[in-house]
């Protein structure tokens, strides 16, 4: 975790700047304490600073504990601790620092405090948090004054009895050490968070720590990712599905392009996506980040290395992971409609099933204008053997797919469209951007169906002039007594027994057959009413639609369809139309 400030400063004054006015609090035995200043987001109590006792140190490393917490403990837990930090620092110089410098190169030796070893702090912190690094520690009092002043990573106490989650801790955080010297302070930028992120994950593996998968980080990464795989692999909010799709993406992408793709990019004065494009471009791939991501994406429906290498893990431990995708039914005779309209983030995975329904499937695919989407989709035969095609969206962001005997040659339809807009400057929560699709299924209507449907639709007829005659000869009319003027109410589908309902019908039905073919007026808010609605909305894209950022009709009459109305009503009365 990378509890990160933001700080320009030049490196190349700091140790004179050190030797003039001496560094931080300097503990040189066991047994001394010292008052570090810590991240009262992560400490327990929420404090900024915590007295610490030296009780340890390697060649490597300085270990101090919360004293408070220390001091409460007996002599024979105090010992069990220490043969545990012991273990912890034999793992770290033997495997921990050569393993994770020859890969990603060194932390800052000596560093701002004129020192070869780390300093590890063990101290209390809230429930789920793995551990930091703050990058203030890199810089003189004088600059920051919050700064400890030292190469310095902070690892929670509550874990100080469990081996395998400490030492994957400090691993991760060492790697955040490493960067900071490596992009910081020897190429003066920044790393986004998600990618300083990645290689700190990563690096659990690059240590052998996920080999036995039961139990390992991996398998709980893995947990998580199935509970939430659309989450961004680009927005950090420090949550738990952030290191999820953060570790299952890193994973496939150093499967298939290796190790240096995440070496390479901490050595470019470029950050997040861009530098990786740029390390791709020089090893000589053709695919950049986006072509990756959505083949990964796919990777997650089929993962099959038998059928093609681009589309499935490397990884044994997971050569069986799939996502489930959402599922969508059709009716599964006769025809049928369905929109749908959902929100997504840049550089997220989505994935809808469509299955059910009889007959010539298509499906329209649309967004807004100036946004990139990629929608690859896979179609599933009788036998479950599937293709995979790529839908070409125009410039206005819109693409049809069409699938001719639905249900009956084919089995199901995976879209994945995913958002790929933006590519720099990801630096927390990300905004959301609609795209809908459209999914129609046209059945074959037998010569005895289609008779049945015409005898229905004149007996509807019939009836209707019936209801008109009737009401006519009583001089009267069953809606003679609502006074139209204005709706000021929102009006929903399932409504009824509603004047307001009845006034939108007479509306409507003045729109022309266009609009409301039926020209029903009950004061029932039924389906075609909503019908009616949404091609009036549609009809009126620019006054309802644009201005809420949609591009279908919902049949829901909000303020903007309720305005528009009213305006139209409002200039008949005043012959002054627009």
């Amino acid at each position: 975790m990378y509890s990160k400030k933001a700080f320009t400063f030049f490196f190349t004054t700091i140790l004179f700047a050190g030797l003039l006015y001496g560094f931080g609090a300097k503990a040189v035995a066991v047994g001394d304490f010292v008052n570090f200043q810590v991240d009262e987001e992560f400490e327990k109590d929420a404090n900024s600073q915590v007295q610490a006792v030296l009780i340890k140190t390697s060649p490597n490393l300085y270990f101090y504990i919360e004293k408070k917490w220390w001091d409460a403990q007996v002599l024979a837990k105090q010992d069990e601790i220490l043969t545990n930090l012991n273990s912890l620092s034999l793992e770290f110089d033997n495997n921990i620092y050569p393993t994770l410098t020859s890969v990603f190169g060194t932390e800052w030796k000596p560093g701002v405090d004129g020192d070869n070893k780390i300093t590890i702090l063990l101290h209390s912190m809230k429930e789920g948090i793995g551990g930091y690094f703050r990058s203030t520690d890199e810089y003189l009092k004088l600059q920051v004054p919050n700064s400890n002043e030292k190469e310095m990573i902070y690892l929670p106490i509550s874990q100080i009895e469990n081996n395998y989650k400490l030492k994957i801790f400090l691993a991760h955080e060492f790697v955040h050490l490493i960067t900071f010297n490596q992009k910081d302070r020897i190429l003066g930028v920044s790393e986004e968070v998600w990618l300083n992120e990645a290689r700190a994950e990563y690096a659990i593996t690059v240590l052998g720590y996920n080999n036995s998968y039961i139990g390992s980080n991996l398998q709980l990464r893995v947990k998580d990712f199935l509970e939430k795989p659309s989450d961004s692999v680009v927005e950090w909010q420090n949550g738990k599905y952030d290191y999820a799709v953060i570790n299952l993406f890193m994973n496939y992408l150093v499967d298939h392009y290796g190790i240096n793709i995440l070496q390479d990019s901490l050595k470019s004065k470029l950050v997040g996506i861009p530098s990786i494009n740029e390390v791709l471009q020089k090893n000589g791939y053709q695919e950049d980040f986006a072509q990756i991501f959505t083949e990964w994406t796919i990777t997650l429906i089929v993962n099959d290395c038998q059928i093609n290498l681009k589309y499935c893990y490397l990884n044994n431990s997971l050569d069986n992971l799939k996502i489930n995708p959402t599922l969508i039914f059709l009716p599964i005779s006769g025809d049928s409609s369905l929109s749908v309209t959902n929100v997504t983030k840049n550089w997220s995975g989505n994935w809808q099933k469509i299955i059910g329904g009889s007959g010539d499937l298509k499906l329209k695919f649309s967004s807004l204008l100036g946004l990139d989407f990629k929608v690859p989709y896979i179609i599933f035969d009788k036998s479950n053997n599937y293709t995979i095609n790529f839908l070409n969206l125009d410039k206005n962001q819109e693409g049809e797919i069409n699938i001719e005997d639905f249900g009956s040659k084919y089995n199901s339809l995976i879209i994945i469209p995913s958002l790929q807009t933006k590519i720099s400057k990801f630096n927390g929560f990300e905004s959301t951007y609609p795209y809908t699709f459209i999914v129609s299924i046209t059945g074959a209507v037998q010569d005895s169906d289609q008779a049945l449907i015409q005898s229905l639709l004149d007996q509807i007829d019939s009836l209707k002039k019936q209801i008109a005659a009737i009401l006519a000869s009583n001089g009267t009319s069953r809606n003679d007594d609502i006074s139209c003027t204005a709706l000021n109410n929102n009006l929903y589908f399932g409504i009824s027994n509603s004047s307001a309902v009845t006034c939108l019908q007479q509306f409507l039905k003045t729109q022309g057959q266009d609009i409301y073919p039926e020209g029903l007026v009950t004061g029932v808010f039924g389906n075609l009413t909503k019908s009616a609605v949404i091609r009036f909305q549609e009809k009126y894209y620019v006054q309802i639609l644009i201005p809420l950022g949609l591009t279908k009709g919902t049949g829901f009459v909000g303020s903007s369809t309720r305005l528009r109305i009213n305006q139209l009503n409002s200039c008949k009365i005043n012959e002054e139309c627009f």
